[in-house]
């Protein structure tokens, strides 16, 4: 796979979404491909479903009760590395509390993921990333996934091997 070109893949059901943000969870755990991760996706779409996929398969994810933030607007959850949840629904303009948990974020080395991050401000988002779009699908979800900056092309290179051996993520 050519960590250039965007991964898709299909998510049929609940089960899927989960196996991926298990996936991005093994992808996640090693610092040479740990990125910023940029949800974007309708209500309903699967994003916080995927972030409890990938707390849960973490070192402490046990202990993590995986929620929408979107009325604390981050959650803060005790796996190793830490996860620091952001949701931008109910601030679209973006806000400089979210600007600083993304650097000390990074900093920190903790897994930051935006959920909503289409309100992120272009000047905000991080340089090593993955981005991930729920997209229409007739059934089931489509995702598309795409790279930014050198830690995010070896991260989707990454994933693309990890969603190939999974029978219930197709792409």
């Amino acid at each position: 796979m050519d960590p250039s070109q965007p991964l898709f893949l299909t998510l049929p059901d609940e089960a899927s979404t989960l196996a991926l943000g298990r996936a991005l969870a093994a992808v996640a755990i090693a610092p040479q491909t740990r990125v910023a991760l940029l949800l974007r996706g309708g209500l309903g779409s699967g994003k916080t479903t995927l972030v409890r996929g990938l707390a849960g398969a973490l070192p402490g994810g046990d202990d993590a009760e995986v929620a929408s933030p979107s009325f604390n607007i981050v959650n803060v959850y005790p796996t190793r590395p830490e996860i620091r949840h952001v949701d931008l629904y109910r601030i679209p303009g973006g806000d400089p509390c979210v600007e600083e948990q993304l650097e000390s974020g990074a900093a920190d080395d903790a897994l930051v993921i935006v959920e909503w991050a289409e309100y992120l401000p272009l000047l905000a988002m991080p340089a090593d990333r993955l981005e991930i779009d729920w997209l229409p699908a007739e059934a089931g979800r489509r995702c598309r996934l795409t790279a930014a900056g050198e830690r995010g092309r070896l991260a989707l290179a990454a994933l693309a091997q990890r969603t190939r051996a999974m029978p219930d993520c197709g792409s």
